[in-house]
This record gives C-alpha cells, structure tokens and sequence, in this order.
C-alpha cells in the first residue's frame, strides 16, 4: 500500500507544526451541515464543511486515529492519506470523500491563515472579485427535504403561478439567475418506477418554464432540476420542449451513473444540460467531459474532493470549454470555500445558494452585514477562508442534544 505519512524532514521552523484534534459539529439548517474545524500546536484553527447527511461525522473523527500528528500544511497529500488508509472503507469514493472534502476545507483554511494569504491565492490565481449567485427556490411548499428524503407536497402547489410568483419575488430582491425543481408527484403517473414521462407531464413542466420565463422577462437566466428521475427518451421530449425558453439548464434529468446515457441526451437536444454533483473525484467526471456529455459541469467541492480535487475537474472542464457552476447546499462556511475557488479558475459561472427560506443563514457568521448582496457575493481578501463562526449560532441550531463543536 502507498505510504502518504509525512516523509519531508525539512521544513521552516514556523511550518513545522502538527494537527492536535479534529471537531465535528452537525448543525441542522434547511439541509444538516456538517461542520468541521482542525486544531493546530500552532494555535491555528482551520474551518470547513463537508455534505450533508447522517455518518458524515463518525468518518471525520476515525480521522484522527492517523491525522492527529501530520503536518496539516500538506493539504493535498492529507487529502490522499484520508483516501488511501480508508480505502477498505469505500474510501475511493462516498462519503469518505466527502469527509475528506471537509477536512481539506479546513486545511486549506488553516493554511490560509498561518501564510496569511486568501485561500483563492494558495489555489493559484484571483480571476473575480465576486461570485454571481443562483437561488435554488421552491413554488411554495412544492419540494421540500426533511431527515433526508423528499417529501412532496399536494397538487395545488405545483401550479405554474405559484412558480412564476416565487421567481418575480427572488429576481426582485436582486438575483439574476434563479433555479426551480420540475420534478414533482404527478410524473409517477402512470408508472412510479419506469421513468417515463407521459404529454401531460411534459405539457405540465413546459408550461411551468413557460410561466417563469413571462413572469421574469430575458434577461434572468434560469436553470430547472429534475433530479436524476427519467428515462433517456422521456429527457429528449422534456428538454426538446424547452429548447424555446433559452433557459441556462436543465439538471440531473437521467440517472447518474451512465454516461453514454447523458451522453445520447446531449447529443439530441440545443437546451443546455448540466450535471456532476453526484460524482466523486475527478476521475468519476473526466469521461463526461471529455465525450462532451454535458454543458455545464456541476460538481459539489464538500462531496467530490474539496477545493483542489475540484479545480481539477475545472481543468479538465476549461480543456473542453465547459464552464463549472459548482453545487452548493452549504452553509455560509461550504458557501465561503466555493467563493474561492470561482475565484480561483478561469471557467467558473454561477454558484448555487439554496437557504432562502432560513432566515438565521447570515448569522451563523460574525460580519456586518448580509453574505449576498445584489446576487453577488464578494470575495474575501482576508487569510485562509475569511470568515469567522458565531458560536453562539452554532450552539442554538447544534443537531441533537449536543451543543457545538465536539471530539
């Protein structure tokens, strides 16, 4: 087995530090943000935040049977320690790997702040200031994720009125791309299990994209998700009926493991298909690349690697002239490190916010003022990721009887 322990003997005596302890906290928002900080001889602590879901925590904390030690300053090589000592776990991907996105989160953080550079610089370049932000919203009560699986809500609330409202009150208080959910309990008619979607169904979503794009004019860019649900055949009649609304994309509309399935879509239609954040690692994304079976590639930095497994896959999406809309469901800290890295390559496009309806999302960090402004986020020029946890807010929205941070 490859050996990825620390065998560099030679390092600056300020350099020449060492991981004490690993913290997890859950913090239930909207989604369950997993949390993680990383402690240092230094008295440097880095922040982080990998995907959400049960286990998530109990990954990070076996961590420590072999982090605790290790120079927290070599990222990357920590990034493949993790994979290579849990690898009997399922370590090469899964929810190994997105453990692991949360500790390299944090490292890079924590190495931000001991070189007293933004973690964008230690990425390699600055190519924005700002982020421009999508908002992932909702007609009303029409989808909502509850302990992990999707619950639906009645008919009434998937009428293409309650769409087009929610879009002109999004766009109004200042975004200019926005993303809505097509999938809905109507499209398990009259099979819920082959996929297949019959005219009605489509005639329902089309008029649903018909309904936002008048409610919201040309100029807003709009995405539709359908959350990996049908069939090949039934996505070429979706996104051929869309093809006259120009939108920006349509998601995860097949399954996620084929790619020549993805592939076979692609290649029937004009409207622009995105997906990826369901992959891990670079290598689970580079043939959908390279066979151009996507238009817009949409990995999550807190599942598939971190900050520098993702600015791979951004390379190999710019080779290919893909631009990168990373998936975001984080709180503001996943949020933060995803500003840095669309800071960081040159095909980054719109990142995704997805908490409008948590009003306390702000305040889980110590700052003046709203994290989004005008649907825009700027970019933090201070070291490491920088931001700072209100503890406080922490503590009162911890998951469980558990209060903040714990070992």
């Amino acid at each position: 087995m490859r050996d990825f322990s620390n065998h560099a003997t030679v390092r600056p005596a300020d350099h020449d530090i060492a991981i004490t302890d690993i913290e997890t906290c859950v913090v239930e928002g909207n989604f369950e943000w997993n949390l993680v900080k990383v402690h240092t001889d230094a008295g440097v602590t880095g922040i982080g935040e990998a995907y959400r879901g049960g286990g998530i925590d109990e990954l990070i904390a076996y961590t420590k049977r072999f982090l605790v030690g290790e120079n927290p300053l070599d990222v990357e090589r920590l990034f493949r320690r993790i994979v290579q000592e849990m690898s009997g776990h399922g370590g090469t991907t899964g929810k190994v790997v997105t453990a692991a996105s949360g500790i390299e989160i944090a490292l890079w953080d924590l190495a931000g702040k001991v070189y007293g550079l933004p973690v964008y610089q230690l990425l390699g370049s600055k190519y924005r200031d700002r982020i421009r932000i999508y908002c992932d919203c909702h007609a009303g009560e029409a989808y909502a994720v509850d302990d992990g699986f999707t619950e639906y809500a009645g008919d009434d609330a998937y009428q293409p009125e309650a769409y087009a409202e929610t879009a002109a009150e999004v766009v109004n208080s200042g975004f200019t791309a926005i993303k809505f959910d097509l999938d809905m309990p109507s499209d398990i008619e009259p099979d819920p299990y082959n996929g297949r979607l019959d005219n009605a169904a489509i005639e329902r979503k089309r008029e649903i994209v018909a309904a936002v794009r008048d409610a919201v004019g040309d100029d807003v860019d709009l995405a539709f998700d359908c959350h990996w649900d049908y069939s090949v055949e039934s996505g070429k009649r979706l996104a051929r009926a869309l093809e006259p609304y120009d939108i920006m994309w349509l998601e995860d509309v097949v399954p996620p493991e084929e790619t020549s399935a993805q592939r076979e879509l692609a290649r029937s239609t004009s409207t622009p298909l995105a997906t990826g954040e369901n992959r891990f690692r670079v290598h689970e994304l580079s043939e959908l690349l390279y066979e151009h079976a996507v238009d817009i590639v949409t990995p999550d930095p807190t599942t598939c690697g971190g900050l520098a497994e993702s600015k791979r896959i951004a390379d190999r999406a710019e080779e290919n002239y893909i631009p990168m809309s990373p998936h975001n469901v984080c709180s503001p800290v996943g949020t933060i490190a995803c500003v840095h890295l669309c800071a960081a390559i040159p095909n980054a496009d719109v990142l995704e916010y997805h908490a409008l309806e948590v009003d306390w999302w702000d305040d889980l960090l110590v700052r003046g003022g709203p994290l989004i402004a005008d649907g825009h986020i700027e970019v933090p020029t201070e070291p490491g990721l920088g931001i700072e946890l209100d503890e406080d807010v922490v503590e009162e929205h911890t998951l469980g009887d558990d209060v903040g941070f714990s070992s």
